[in-house]
């Protein structure tokens, strides 16, 4: 019902000179805020401690996020194409989706070798995505 979205940078730390920190910070207070609704997030999270309970503890990270995230919010098409392209070779049956946020319209990025799976799934969630 409140999906938990891990915004991703680099690190976990905040690093001003590092733009995706900065962003992802800013997106973070937003949610905390009220000023974006439906979810909880946290960022910057690195992607180790987005996904890996482990890694959450090893550095002591606190967060209602880091380590079971939902969602994963990339900083930009490039870091999130080489995720969703990692994943989907290095996962078998892996079951995804891809959407572009932020266009006019909602924009399913699937690869043409996904299995239909995961081009339904993009589907779905892009039709999902219309207010």
């Amino acid at each position: 019902a409140k999906p938990k979205v891990a915004i991703i940078a680099a690190t976990e730390q905040m690093l001003a000179g590092m733009p995706a920190c900065v962003e992802a910070a800013m997106l973070a207070k937003m949610v905390d805020r009220g000023q974006i609704k439906g979810c909880v997030a946290d960022g910057p999270l690195a992607l180790d401690v987005a996904i890996d309970m482990e890694s959450v503890q090893i550095k002591g990270l606190v967060s209602p996020v880091a380590g079971d995230a939902d969602c994963i919010l990339f900083p930009n098409i490039e870091s999130g194409n080489v995720f969703y392209k990692a994943n989907s070779k290095l996962v078998p049956g892996v079951r995804q989706a891809g959407l572009l946020v932020g266009a006019k319209v909602p924009c399913v990025l699937s690869s043409r070798a996904d299995s239909i799976d995961t081009k339904l799934n993009s589907i779905a969630i892009a039709a999902m995505s219309v207010k």
